[in-house]
């Protein structure tokens, strides 16, 4: 079975100036957790949910505060109201990032015409949920695990009758 015949054409993309906000954006409306970065027509990498997430990053308990041993009882809860602040303020600037500074690239993509053994060989050497499909240069399509795994579950079917 071919990647052309599992994949999913025309694929939900980002520029690579647009925003993580956007990004979020249409992760979520689209309940998808990938999307192809373009820069023009040209496909340039790759921004996931686990992306936008690495920028979430505050750190540990704050060390910011300390108290004398009487009041740790209380210490710990300040400190992470603290916490909670930095990630709120954290939240607010991570929606500005463009997409460029947390994208995965170069993205890893494959041709229409590769068999789908060849996509799943990919991903899990790559350690990777999606790849974009490629022709002549063009994103035409993209192929999530999931979709391997229904071509496969199908064409069983298939050989069955």
């Amino acid at each position: 079975m071919k990647v052309r015949e599992i994949m999913t054409p025309d694929p939900v993309t980002i520029q690579v100036g647009d925003t993580v906000r956007h990004a979020a954006s249409l992760l979520r409306r689209h309940d998808i957790s990938g999307l192809p970065v373009l820069d023009g027509n040209e496909l340039v990498g790759m921004v996931t949910e686990a992306d936008i997430l690495s920028l979430l990053k505050t750190g540990g308990v704050s060390e910011d505060l300390w108290l004398p041993s009487p009041f740790e009882f209380i210490e710990v809860p300040i400190r992470e109201m603290i916490n909670m602040e930095k990630t709120k303020a954290a939240l607010s600037d991570v929606g500005k990032t463009p997409v460029r500074q947390v994208m995965s690239m170069p993205a890893i993509a494959i041709a229409p015409e590769d068999d789908i053994e060849k996509a799943a060989a990919v991903m899990l050497k790559e350690g990777i949920s999606r790849l974009p499909v490629v022709e002549k240069k063009r994103l035409v399509g993209i192929v999530a695990r999931r979709d391997i795994v229904q071509g496969l579950g199908a064409s069983y079917e298939i050989k069955e009758e």
